[in-house]
This record gives structure tokens, sequence and C-alpha cells, in this order.
């Protein structure tokens, strides 16, 4: 195994916004009342702006375009992040690994630019970043495996010496189609996913084995 790049998902992952993204979505549908579920959060995950609000008029059928309901989501997004966004266990100690370990790495993230903007600018390893890539950047969401064919293009590596980094199903089925080392690490939000097809199921981004990882690179 030959590590020469790392790619990293950023909801979940790096942020815990999954769990603003449930209460975006327990606001929206209980409006309408209808409850928003993990297994529709699920479906959701990786897909990018008007597919990932598609899956919630599908389930429900709502009556609602996705375009106004994506207004509404962004809406209470903002709102929501203006409170803050907790890093997950080890993020700071993560990054400083990565960056000690001379790897270039970036962000391939499916939030869209605006929120992105709002996010890495809180921390203090933005500048150390590659690349950041952004649902806007891709035509076509995870599981679809574009933003990692694009990271890797980004790192001038292959795909299949690229690190990726990921907490959900369809993140991990998009890194695992792109041909990549693909290491999962599971949240509360994402602990039932399947995660076919990867390297490591991590406990955390503390995980020993993981941070083994780059060194065996």
């Amino acid at each position: 195994m030959t590590i020469r790049g790392v790619a990293l998902d950023m909801d979940g992952l790096l942020f815990d916004t999954e769990g603003l993204y449930f209460r975006v979505g327990q606001e929206v549908l209980g409006a309408r009342g209808h409850q928003f579920t993990s297994a529709l959060q699920h479906r959701m995950m990786g897909r990018v702006g008007l597919d990932a609000i598609a899956q919630m008029v599908d389930m429900h059928g709502l009556e609602d375009s996705p375009e106004s309901l994506l207004a509404e989501s962004d809406e209470i997004y903002a709102r929501l992040l203006q409170e803050g966004v907790p890093a997950m266990p080890g993020l700071s100690r993560w990054m400083g690994h990565l960056q000690s370990s001379g790897l270039p790495h970036g962000v391939a993230t499916s939030s869209r630019r605006r929120f992105v903007d709002v996010i890495l600018p809180t921390t203090d390893w933005q500048g150390a970043l590659s690349f950041v890539l952004c649902g806007d950047d891709v035509k076509h969401g995870k599981p679809h495996p574009e933003i990692y064919l694009r990271a890797a293009e980004q790192l001038g590596v292959a795909p299949e010496s690229m690190l990726v980094l990921e907490d959900s199903g369809n993140g991990v089925a998009a890194a695992v189609a792109a041909g990549a080392i693909v290491v999962a690490i599971p949240n509360l939000h994402t602990a039932d996913h399947c995660f076919d097809g990867v390297a490591l199921v991590a406990d955390s981004l503390t995980d020993p084995r993981l941070h083994a990882m780059l060194k065996a690179g």
C-alpha cells in the first residue's frame, strides 16, 4: 500500500454537522406533518443540493418543489451554523499528524461552498489544504465517484495511491468506486451504514491504526 495523498470528507468526519442537518430535516418536515428519520438522512447523505432534497420529496410525496425546499433548508442551516459547529473528536491531533506526514491533502465534501466557507475559516489548518472540492464543483454527488476522481487529480496522484476518510455509506461507495484506499469512521448517524470495500473501519480520528497507515504508506 502506497499512500501519496489524502482526501477528507467534511460533514460527520471533521465536523459534527450531521446533527445540524438532522435538525434542519426535522424543522422542514415537521412543518408539513412528517418526521425526519435516520433512513431518510441515510438516503440524503453525500448527495448534492437538489438531489438530496429530491430524496425527501420522493419519500414523503411532498407537493413542494425541490427548489423551494432547498431554499428553506438553506435558510435554516445558515441560522444553525451561527451557533457554531463542534469538531469531531481528535480532529486537531489528526490534522497535525497529517501535516507532519508531508502528504498533500484536501477536503472533498458534498456541502456547497457557501457553507464550507463559513466552517473552514474557523480552523487553524485551512491554509495547509491542497484543495477544497465542494458539491458545487461536481455534476454527480456521492455515491458517484466523480468527486474523488477529481480529488486525485487535484493531488496529482493515482486514485489507487489516495487515502480517503469517510463517515457515510454513500461516501465510502464513492471512494471505493474511484479506486481509492478507504477508511470509514462511522458516527452516531452512520454506524449502521454499509462500508463494503474499506481497508479499515476506524473508531475515530484518534484510532492508532489510522495514524499507522500514514507511516506504513
